[in-house]
């Protein structure tokens, strides 16, 4: 069974590595939803994969440290990619949330990276 939790946050950056004539090479923001895939036997008793409670409590840390904030100044996210974002989610939930499977990062409707571990 696989289910998916998604969340929102609101966050600027810029990509330091792209050429000074593009326009990411800005500062900009976005309104960044993540879900997170998580794969597992349903229990018999609770019904559940994973209760999406402790979903969302094991992804709270995580969200506040991006929410509102510029993702360059957030350690490890010097270069904030839709993939290094999804990396760097995966990198804190995954010890969790070890039944994750995937982190998927859309910074818009149509633009996104999904992740699914090393």
């Amino acid at each position: 069974m696989k289910i998916t939790q998604a969340f929102t946050f609101e966050a600027a950056h810029r990509l330091p590595n792209v050429p000074k004539t593009h326009r990411c090479h800005r500062m900009h923001g976005h309104s960044y939803r993540v879900e997170l895939r998580l794969e597992g036997s349903v229990d018999p008793h609770t019904g559940f994969v994973v209760d999406f409670f402790d979903v969302e409590a094991a992804f709270g840390p995580v969200l506040e440290r991006l929410d509102h904030y510029c993702l360059n100044d957030v350690e490890g996210l010097e270069n904030p990619t839709a993939e290094n974002i999804a990396i760097w989610i995966w990198d804190r939930i995954k010890p969790h949330l070890p039944q994750t499977v995937s982190v998927t990062v859309f910074e818009t409707p149509d633009c996104w990276a999904e992740y699914e571990g090393r």
